[in-house]
C-alpha cells in the first residue's frame, strides 16, 4: 500500500491525539517508512496544527488556496519566518529552557567575546526550490508580471557556517530525509575535512538541533572519534540555529524571481551565493 498526504497526516494526528511531542512522532514515523515519511519541518507544522487545514479554510470560506496564503502569510503577516516552523505551544518549560541556554551560551563565551565563538561550526538543513516566488517587495516594482507558484521541483541541502563564513554546503542526493547514516559517512565527513584543511588541529564544536539524525548514538559515537565537541540545543527550538534564522532567509532572498533548470543547479546556486556572502556571515 503506498501511503499519501492524507495517511501521513492521519497518523500524525493519531499521535498528536496520543500526546506523543513532536520529535517523538517524526522518529516513529522514520522508523516505520523511513524516507517516505514527510520532512521534519512538515510533520512539525502539520503536528502544531490538528484543527484547521488549508481545506477546511477554502471549504468555509470558499476562497481559493492561493488567497488564503495570501491573507495569512502577507497581509495579516502569519508567515514562516525562517526554514523551520517554530512550534505553536510551548510549554512554561520549554520557554525557560530557551531562555536558560540562550544566558548559559551568552556566559559561556562572554557575549561573543570569547575567541571561542571561531570554533563553533553551526549546521542545518533546508529545501532549495528550483523557481522561488519573489516576495512582496521584490515583485511590487513589476505590477504587470504574471503571478507564478513556487516550483514543486526541490532538494534538500544541507549547510554549515562558521564565524568566518561558509565552511560545506552538501545535497542530499539519493533521498529526501537526513539520517544518522547520512550525516555520518556523508554529510559530516566533508564538513570536518573541510575545517581541518584550514588547520588540522583545530578545535570544533558543533552546533545542531536535536532531530534523531543528530541525537543518535551512530552520530554522537562519530563525532567523539573525531574528537568534536557538541554545542547543545535547547529541545523545540528549531528557530534558534543561525542557518535558520540567518543564513537561509538571506540566501533565499537573494536568489527569489531566478528559474533554475534542475534542483541540482538550484543547490549550486546557494553553495555559491552562501560563499560569496561569507565574509558577512
Amino acid at each position: 500500500m503506498e501511503l499519501n498526504r492524507e495517511h501521513f497526516r492521519a497518523i500524525i494526528y493519531y499521535n498528536f491525539q496520543r500526546q506523543l511531542s513532536q520529535q517523538e512522532c517524526l522518529a516513529e514515523l522514520l522508523s516505520v517508512v523511513g524516507n517516505e515519511a514527510p520532512h521534519q519541518s512538515t510533520t512539525f507544522r502539520w503536528y502544531g496544527e490538528p484543527r484547521k487545514t488549508y481545506r477546511e479554510i477554502e471549504a468555509s470560506l470558499k476562497i481559493s488556496k492561493t488567497s488564503i496564503q495570501k491573507s495569512l502569510h502577507e497581509e495579516l503577516g502569519v508567515r514562516k519566518l525562517v526554514s523551520r516552523w517554530i512550534p505553536h505551544l510551548l510549554t512554561e518549560e520549554q520557554k525557560a529552557a530557551r531562555v536558560n541556554w540562550c544566558q548559559k551560551t551568552l556566559d559561556r563565551f562572554t557575549s561573543g567575546n570569547s575567541k571561542n565563538v571561531y570554533s563553533i561550526v553551526s549546521g542545518d538543513e533546508s529545501w532549495i526550490y528550483c523557481y522561488e516566488l519573489e516576495n512582496k517587495r521584490q515583485s511590487a516594482v513589476w505590477p504587470s508580471k504574471v503571478i507564478r507558484s513556487r516550483s514543486v521541483s526541490k532538494k534538500m541541502v544541507a549547510t554549515f557556517v562558521l564565524k568566518a563564513g561558509h565552511i560545506a554546503t552538501i545535497s542530499l542526493n539519493e533521498q529526501r530525509t537526513v539520517t544518522a547514516d547520512w550525516y555520518t559517512t556523508i554529510c559530516l565527513p566533508k564538513v570536518i575535512t573541510e575545517l581541518r584543511k584550514i588547520d588540522p588541529e583545530r578545535r570544533i564544536i558543533l552546533h545542531q538541533d536535536n532531530a534523531s539524525s543528530r541525537t543518535a548514538q551512530k552520530t554522537r559515537q562519530y563525532l567523539t572519534e573525531e574528537n568534536v565537541e557538541l554545542l547543545d540545543h535547547p529541545p523545540y527550538s528549531p528557530d534558534l540555529s543561525p542557518n535558520d534564522f540567518f543564513t537561509f532567509p538571506n540566501i533565499k532572498n537573494r536568489l527569489r524571481g531566478q528559474r533554475y533548470q534542475s534542483p541540482e543547479e538550484a543547490a549550486d546556486a546557494i553553495k555559491n551565493a552562501t560563499q560569496e556572502k561569507s565574509t558577512v556571515l
